[in-house]
């Protein structure tokens, strides 16, 4: 039985030597790349380009790795190459381990340089202001729905929607009391608290005091430092915070869900389903809303999201933001936008590859 498992240990330190080396080679690729994309001031940052990637591999794969195990290798090695081209800053809400965190991560890996900053509108400042070349935001959950501050940042800056990306939100019960039944305090942000109730009453612990936090992160951080207590989190702020992880997956509904958006200050260019935000302000005047909405009937572009905000001037109008099928060059998109830029006050914000 050793001898067989030596046998295919030599086999497998093999294979990582060959690993190695490709990956060697694949980088010496990235870097004669990144000095000409710097030459050119094309962006380092192609999510078309690796979505392309990711899809013919998929198509070529055979063996016992499946889409996600693919993702997951993959999506690391294209960070890393990134930073071997021209390393870059990121921008995203903290503090960290927050979710929003864990998204910037899982597109610019864990050699990202990311800076931390208090709040969503913080960010858009970032990348106005030059300090970052990307910023991660939240902009709506499946079961909280939109989160209007980035809207309203949306129309207010001039960052881009260079990607999306959807995250499963799945909460961890983490503590450093092996036995569940001396805990005497749960630390959580409220949201979290409440997402996990059907877990709680399960294990008797609504009793427990409830300390509310500021972030599911600043929980982790608390509970490491309290031998009584426990925190409900995300799985990187347990990480963080070294704070063993007992239960996982714990919220009420398993498909909760948030979408991220990627911002910078580029243009991307086509890819396979292609998907456009814009913000629009229409006629305020009865019927205004569907004669614009009639003009992407007429050009059979696919509206996929509606989210009408306030546009915090005199009286009561209300500004769109609009998701669509279909990229800003594409010729019937362009026909929407000729046919009602005298009309309406509409501001693109961005073509990127579809996430969901």
């Amino acid at each position: 039985m050793q001898d067989n498992i030596e046998h295919y240990r030599k086999k497998i330190d093999q294979i990582d030597d060959q690993i190695l080396k490709l990956l060697n080679e694949r980088m010496e690729l990235v870097k004669e790349i990144g000095r000409t994309k710097q030459t050119t001031g094309t962006a380092i940052y192609r999510p078309e380009r690796e979505k392309e990637i990711l899809d013919r591999l998929k198509g070529l794969n055979k063996g016992a790795l499946n889409n996600q195990a693919i993702d997951a290798i993959f999506l690391e090695v294209f960070a890393v190459s990134r930073n071997l081209e021209f390393p870059e800053k990121i921008a995203f809400m903290g503090p960290e381990g927050s979710y929003t965190h864990q998204a910037a991560e899982s597109r610019f890996g864990a050699m990202g340089s990311y800076i931390e900053v208090s709040s969503i509108e913080a960010v858009f400042h970032v990348l106005e202001n030059g300090e970052a070349k990307y910023g991660v935001v939240p902009v709506e959950n499946n079961t909280a729905g939109a989160v209007g501050t980035t809207l309203d940042c949306l129309g207010k800056f001039s960052s881009k929607i260079v990607a999306e990306l959807y995250m499963d939100i799945h909460h961890s019960f983490a503590s450093v009391c092996e036995d569940i039944k001396k805990i005497k305090r749960i630390y959580s942000h409220p949201q979290g608290y409440n997402q996990c109730r059907r877990f709680l009453e399960e294990h008797m612990l609504l009793g427990v005091e409830f300390i509310p936090t500021k972030s599911t992160a600043e929980a982790a951080k608390k509970a490491s430092e309290d031998h009584d207590a426990a925190a409900i989190c995300s799985h990187i702020a347990a990480k963080l915070s070294n704070l063993p992880i007992l239960f996982g997956k714990i919220e009420d509904n398993m498909a909760n869900q948030t979408r991220f958006l990627i911002l910078s200050d580029f243009k991307n260019k086509k890819g396979v389903h292609n998907k456009t935000s814009i913000l629009a302000k229409t006629d305020d005047k009865p019927g205004g809303l569907v004669e614009f909405l009639q003009t992407f009937q007429d050009q059979k572009v696919n509206l996929t999201k509606i989210e009408s905000r306030p546009t915090k001037e005199k009286g009561f109008q209300s500004i769109f933001y609009m998701d669509f099928e279909g990229h800003i060059d594409d010729e019937n998109v362009q026909k929407v936008i000729e046919e009602n830029k005298d009309r309406y006050d509409i501001k693109w914000l961005g073509s990127y590859i579809c996430g969901g």
